[in-house]
């Protein structure tokens, strides 16, 4: 109840702060999104109760929701066309970096000092990086050449919605982030069951986090060498499906390996270039909007993916789920192949 409280917020309200992030400036949403997640985790270490923790994981999911698609769009604003998938490489290998250094280091000190003491610490630390963030982040508005326009909100969405390369992005990461959530939620449960111990499932997951962490940047690069990022997020999603067929037929601690080795690199394949393409495919003021919804997919796909899955789960087991998920994954693959033909148009692209 509390991770899926957090998801929902932060799903829910990616896409309005994110047009918020169009109109206001990407600097001090970052930085409140930052000073939001300070005080909430700083919140946590005084918290007694479940409902409280609720409570908190609501506004964390504010925080992460203000933070998220803001700082990609952050990154896209200073960067040029012929660099984004190096620049969302090298930002994609910080954020898995983050998200792999922190479980470590809170294990750590909640060994020896306590698991409140975690909290605690983690607030003081995301405190100090929103001075980092007043004090040493530029105005992407200057380094983009000006203010950017403003335009009424109906007219905006109305423009995206008609922007089918970018409705077939959104797509895509729905599918993807929906295998994401079946490998987080259900994974773990479906290794025991094959006779892995915790240790095992635990390395398991190691892996996948390093490969996919490690393959970000010379993936990125790549996606700027090539004519379609397209094609590599196409390439990057089957490989993604092929690694969910592989742990319906996987039973051995190697046969894991293999395919959690798989899903780290297909995801760091495909989600890296479709970061620069979302950034391609919208024009410069909005970035904001097109990362919010490519942040809200990516929540919703978690979501939906442990909502579905677990119904589907029980009537026919792990195996045949993991198929189910491999042949959704496909379709939306598909699909948006589909809806990314004629992109780049002749001329150049609209982001560029």
């Amino acid at each position: 109840m509390i991770n899926s409280a957090f998801l929902l917020v932060a799903g829910l309200l990616s896409l309005p702060l994110g047009i918020l992030s169009d109109r206001t400036g990407r600097k001090l949403l970052v930085a409140a999104g930052l000073l939001i997640s300070a005080g909430t985790s700083l919140l946590l270490y005084f918290a007694a109760t479940p409902l409280q923790m609720v409570a908190i994981y609501l506004f964390f999911g504010i925080g992460l929701a203000a933070f998220g698609p803001t700082m990609m769009s952050f990154v896209a604003d200073f960067s040029p066309a012929t660099h984004l998938g190096r620049s969302y490489g090298w930002y994609t290998t910080a954020l898995y970096g983050g998200m792999s250094l922190g479980p470590a280091a809170g294990g750590w000190v909640a060994q020896r000092l306590g698991f409140r003491q975690v909290f605690l610490i983690s607030g003081i630390f995301i405190f100090l990086l929103v001075w980092v963030v007043l004090l040493f982040l530029p105005r992407a508005q200057h380094l983009s050449g000006g203010q950017p326009k403003r335009q009424a909100f109906a007219v905006m969405a109305g423009e995206l919605l008609k922007n089918r390369p970018l409705l077939g992005c959104w797509l895509a990461t729905l599918g993807g982030c929906f295998g994401l959530g079946m490998f987080v939620t259900f994974f773990p449960l479906h290794a025991h069951n094959a006779g892995l111990s915790v240790g095992q499932i635990g390395l398991v997951f190691a892996l996948q986090a390093v490969c996919n962490a490690v393959s970000r940047v010379p993936f990125g690069q790549l996606s700027d060498r090539v004519t379609r990022r397209g094609d590599l997020v196409i390439v990057g999603l089957m490989g993604f499906a092929a690694s969910m067929a592989g742990f319906a037929l996987s039973t051995s601690m190697t046969q894991f390996v293999v395919s959690t080795m798989a899903l780290g690199l297909s995801m760091g394949l495909a989600f890296t270039p479709l970061g620069a393409l979302i950034s391609q495919v919208v024009a410069p003021d909005q970035r904001g909007l097109a990362m919010g919804g490519y942040n809200t997919c990516i929540y919703f796909g978690m979501m939906l993916s442990a909502a579905v899955m677990g119904l589907v789960i029980p009537v026919v087991g792990f195996e045949k789920s993991f198929f189910v998920t491999a042949a959704m994954i496909l379709a939306t693959t598909g699909l948006f192949s589909w809806m990314l033909k004629g992109f780049p148009p002749k001329g150049g692209m609209v982001g560029a």
